[in-house]
Formats: structure tokens, sequence, C-alpha cells
């Protein structure tokens, strides 16, 4: 009988050892899981470009190694959380914009910048190809000193080499704001790649720019 009880204890103990290491090792996962995050968060940095239909630079941008995530918006107006109908209009002074999370250790702003200049015309004022507007505007929307004075500096170093026939007009100006963009507005070439305007605007542009930039695309693109 006290064998009985003795085995019986001893393996009720060694079940709550057993329970007790697994809450253990999933309380440490979730902690590990929770500070690789945090990690993530505060390498990374933020860059926000308007350059024509953010169906288009969204596309690009997914693509380049070193940025986490692409997300179309609104920035630079002042109506408070626009739709798509209004931005539209051309009268809310907001741009169609991607707003960019990227790891400064694979990809810097400097080479985001030359993706950015490289992928749009910024010699036309609100205006992509068919896309006119003000809410088509060549535009960055700097988050800091440095991002300004980078910017500036390339933007200045572009005029001055002759690249372009017509000076640039790429606005510099300071974030002030940004509304994420309607749900089906994310990730649209992805979701839509036979839709019209994917098929005929967004993927020669993809194909050029995999061609140009096919040292900074990522893994398996």
């Amino acid at each position: 009988m006290k064998k009985n009880i003795y085995i019986f204890i001893t393996s009720v103990l060694f079940i709550q050892l057993i329970s007790w290491s697994l809450f253990e090792s999933e309380a440490q996962t979730k902690t590990d899981i929770k500070k690789k995050e945090k990690q993530i968060m505060h390498e990374s940095e933020i860059a926000t470009f308007g350059s024509g239909c953010f169906w288009c630079t969204e596309a690009v941008f997914e693509r380049v190694n070193g940025v986490l995530s692409v997300v179309s918006g609104y920035s630079g107006g002042t109506v408070e959380y626009p739709s798509y109908e209004q931005v539209c209009t051309g009268k809310t002074g907001y741009a169609e914009v991607i707003q960019i999370t990227y790891d400064p250790n694979i990809i810097t702003y400097p080479e985001l910048l030359e993706i950015f200049w490289k992928t749009h015309d910024p010699t036309t004022l609100n205006k992509q190809g068919n896309d006119v507007g003000t809410q088509y505007r060549s535009v960055i929307f700097y988050h800091n000193e440095e991002q300004k004075q980078l910017a500036e500096e390339y933007k200045k170093k572009l005029n001055e080499s002759g690249a372009w026939d017509k000076p640039l007009v790429t606005e510099i100006v300071p974030f002030k704001n940004f509304y994420k963009a309607e749900g089906y507005h994310q990730n649209y070439y992805e979701n839509n790649p036979n839709q019209g305007y994917c098929s005929f605007v967004i993927a020669p542009k993809i194909e050029k720019f995999e061609k140009v930039f096919k040292d900074k695309l990522k893994p398996g693109k």
C-alpha cells in the first residue's frame, strides 16, 4: 500500500515538474519573441514617399531587400481621416504616398531615395503618366533633419548632373500626418495582377525596376 502511495506521489510530482517546465519554456519563447519584435522596431526606421499612384510605388518597394513593410496611404493634407474619393478631388492637399518601414542595416535612406527618384518622373508637376492632380505629386515627407538633408543634397546633385532635361519638381517637406488608405488599396498589385492597370502600367514598371536594381531585391524575388 505504502509503495503504491509512493509511486502515486512520485508520478504526480513528475507530472507537475513537466508542466512547470513546459510552462516556463512557453513563457520564455513568448518573451524571446517580444524581445525580437522590440529589437526590430527599435532598429527600424520610416520613410514616406509620394510618386504618383501608390499602387505602383507600393509594388516596387515591397520588392526591396531590407524593407519590412509598405503601407499605402495619404499624407500632407488637412482633412481628418480622408477617403480615397476625397483625395481624388485634388482639393484636400493630400498626396497618395507609401509609408515604408525599413532596416537601415540592410537598406539605407540614400538607397531608398535612389529607388524613389529612378522609378518615377520627378520633373512633371502634379502628374505621373495619365494620372493628373496634386494627389499624384512627387514628394518626400521627411521624418527628421537627417532625412531632410540627405534628400535635399541628393536632389541638388541630380539637378546638377543633368540626369533629366528639366529640373526636378519633387517637394521635400516635413512629415505631419499619415492616414492608411482603404483596405482594398493595400497590396493592390499582388491581389489584382490581372487587372488592366496592373498589367499595362505596374507590371512593366516592376520589370524595369527588377532589371535596374537586381542587387537590391529581396531573396526569391
